[in-house]
C-alpha cells in the first residue's frame, strides 16, 4: 500500500505544463482553539512546482490538493540531510586525525558539505525535481 500525504494548496501560476501553487505548512498550533490569541502560532507559505500535461486546467487562485509518496520525502530527507553527514563525519576525524587539528578538520568537513551541495544543485537537480513529484488534484465542490 502506497501511503501518500496530502496539502492543500491554491494555484498561483500556471505556464505551459507547470503549475506553480502555493501550501500553507502550518505548526502544531494551527490546531489550537487559542491560536488567535497567541503570538508563538506559526504557519509557512511554501511555493511548490508541478509538472503536468493538463495546466492548462487549472485557473489562479484555485483551490487544489497536492499529493505526494511519503517514500519521496523519507528519499529526500536521506539526500538532503543523511548523506552530508556520512560525508561530513569521516571528513572531520581523518582531517582532524592527519593534521592534528581541529579547526582545520572542521573547516575540510563544512568544506566537503558545500561541495557535496554545490554538486546536487549543479549535476542532479532536473533529475531530482523529476523523481520528486506531486500530484494536483482539483478540490471537489463543497455539498449544501
Amino acid at each position: 500500500m502506497i501511503q501518500t500525504i496530502t496539502h492543500d494548496a491554491v494555484v498561483k501560476a500556471v505556464d505551459g505544463e507547470r503549475i506553480c501553487v502555493t501550501i500553507v505548512q502550518s505548526s502544531a498550533c494551527s490546531g489550537c482553539a487559542a491560536r488567535q490569541m497567541c503570538n508563538s502560532a506559526e504557519a509557512k507559505e511554501k511555493d511548490v512546482e508541478v509538472f503536468t500535461s493538463e495546466a492548462a486546467a487549472y485557473r489562479v487562485g484555485e483551490k487544489v490538493v497536492l499529493e505526494g509518496r511519503l517514500s519521496d520525502g523519507r528519499r529526500a530527507a536521506i539526500i538532503a540531510y543523511g548523506l552530508p553527514l556520512l560525508l561530513l563525519l569521516p571528513v572531520l576525524f581523518i582531517t582532524s586525525y592527519l593534521t592534528g587539528s581541529e579547526t582545520a578538520g572542521a573547516l575540510w568537513a563544512l568544506g566537503s558539505v558545500v561541495l557535496y551541495y554545490l554538486v546536487v544543485f549543479l549535476f542532479f537537480r532536473t533529475r531530482l525535481q523529476q523523481s520528486f513529484s506531486f500530484q494536483i488534484k482539483t478540490l471537489p465542490p463543497p455539498s449544501l
